[in-house]
């Protein structure tokens, strides 16, 4: 019984001593997602964008005043429907 008893301390003093060798990373490897975070920035937009051209894109402001008043009264016209192309063949 004493022989078991010293072989379960010897062993928790080796698993001890051992542990003190292994090495504790947070991270899988150095950089560990720094690839993610670099193409989340690429995707952000810029906030101070400009427009390059000149002249400025067009807008017609009656024409934006006019459609802001009837989304407000809630007058807002339709677009004109769609429809998909039927294709004849056959018969």
């Amino acid at each position: 019984m004493r022989s078991v008893i010293k072989i379960a301390a010897l062993s928790a003093v080796m698993a001890v001593a051992l542990s003190a060798c292994a090495q504790s990373r947070m991270t899988l490897r150095e950089g560990f997602g720094r690839e993610v975070r670099a193409d989340l920035v690429a995707q952000v937009a810029d906030p101070d964008a400009k427009y390059s051209g000149d002249p400025k894109p067009a807008s017609n402001g009656s024409r934006a005043s006019l459609a802001e008043t009837r989304y407000e009264k809630g007058a807002v016209t339709e677009p004109a429907s769609t429809s998909t192309s039927t294709v004849g063949g056959g018969r």
